[in-house]
């Protein structure tokens, strides 16, 4: 499957177009491109329900599950609405430049 060029990345402040959790915001968490789906933080919870180990005591945990990119917007920065950007990564409201998120990569061991 081809990936496609998603213009939302990690550590991006997003809002929630359609669904249960419409209105809210939240930090992407991580961004699939082959499914094109994004992980936000606190949004979209679902309850899992995880089996017993002898590490871990199982039972009914929330997560997040994963949303459509479709479904989510950036907010700009600059006038705090959530809108659609160019390919650069620009807004098209009030045309502010949003930069690229300060995210530190994990060091490979």
């Amino acid at each position: 499957m081809k990936s496609k060029g998603l213009k939302i990345k990690k550590g991006d402040k997003v809002k929630i177009l359609t669904g249960k959790d419409q209105g809210q915001e939240g930090e992407v968490m991580s961004v699939s491109t082959g499914r094109g789906k994004v992980l936000v933080s606190g949004i979209n919870l679902v309850k899992h329900f995880g089996k017993k180990t002898p590490q871990d005591e199982g039972g009914i945990v929330e997560r997040e599950a994963p949303l459509p990119v479709s479904n989510v917007a950036i907010v700009c920065p600059k006038c705090k609405k959530a809108s659609r950007v160019s390919k650069d990564r620009v807004c098209k409201n009030c045309g502010a430049k949003i930069d690229k998120p300060n995210v530190r990569k994990s060091a490979k061991k």
